[in-house]
């Protein structure tokens, strides 16, 4: 690997999870804690040059725990361009999907995905399925579509690719998305997939399927004081992960 300068570099952060309650002593979790874990974390970010800083889910505790008539509206309240998206730059392509999509607790009510989310996971359970849980989710067909879409003109425009989800789908653990096999075949067909990130397993996790590097970030709303956050630099052959506080650093070569 060559020692060069990053082509650029981006900001990540994973489940702050904020809420004006008390900790949660047994998962470690201290919510009211975390805006000041944010506010160093922005601090460190500001001091580099960063092209953007991606979260990757449960900016606050109970993400959709609100009104029924105004879930349709949580991505446009966060200042976000769409549920799921992309932007390319310097020959990369990143993509942001909305993992939630299909659940128990996103959709509006009486929304079909409501019902295809339960008969999805009544389907897991009856299998034993470890990921077989209510706090999972998956896309839609129209979703996966789009994304598979979205990998093949980033081959056709000469791309690598990152996805980033809030779920989790390798290696094998209980917090991984419902639809986490078509994933991974998907991920792993296509050559120009880098890296999947994502948060959701507050422990963090790696993995690699194929040739893509599956790394799952740390929660910052765990632990009372250690932070967690990381800065990514991309080279032309290999990403370089800092990890700061309990976040590990890594080199994933190309």
């Amino acid at each position: 690997m060559t020692q060069s300068l990053p082509l650029f570099r981006f900001g990540i952060v994973a489940d702050p999870q904020y809420a004006a309650r008390e900790p949660h002593a047994g998962m470690d979790r201290y919510y009211e804690n975390s805006p000041a874990k944010l506010a160093a974390a922005i601090q460190v970010f500001n001091a580099e040059d960063l092209s953007f800083v991606m979260t990757l889910g449960d900016i606050i505790d109970r993400d959709f725990a609100v009104a029924p008539e105004h879930l349709e509206d949580v991505a446009g309240r966060l200042g976000m361009p769409a549920p799921y998206y992309s932007l390319a730059m310097q020959g990369w392509r990143f993509i942001a999907l909305n993992g939630n999509e299909v659940s128990t607790f996103a959709p509006p009510e009486g929304h079909p995905y409501r019902e295809i989310a339960a008969e999805r996971l009544a389907e897991l359970q009856e299998e034993g399925a470890i990921n077989a849980h209510a706090w999972n989710a998956m896309m839609g067909d129209s979703q996966f579509s789009w994304l598979e879409a979205e990998i093949a003109d980033a081959a056709k425009a000469g791309e690598r690719v990152i996805v980033m989800n809030y779920y989790p789908v390798y290696p094998p653990n209980e917090h991984d998305c419902w639809d986490r096999e078509r994933i991974i075949d998907l991920l792993s067909a296509n050559p120009n997939v880098a890296a999947y990130f994502n948060g959701h397993n507050h422990v963090g996790n790696y993995g690699m399927v194929g040739g893509c590097h599956c790394v799952n970030f740390k929660g910052m709303v765990d632990t009372e004081s250690e932070n967690t956050f990381a800065i990514v630099d991309i080279h032309t052959d290999h990403i370089e992960i800092r990890g700061f506080g309990r976040e590990e650093s890594r080199v994933l070569p190309i």
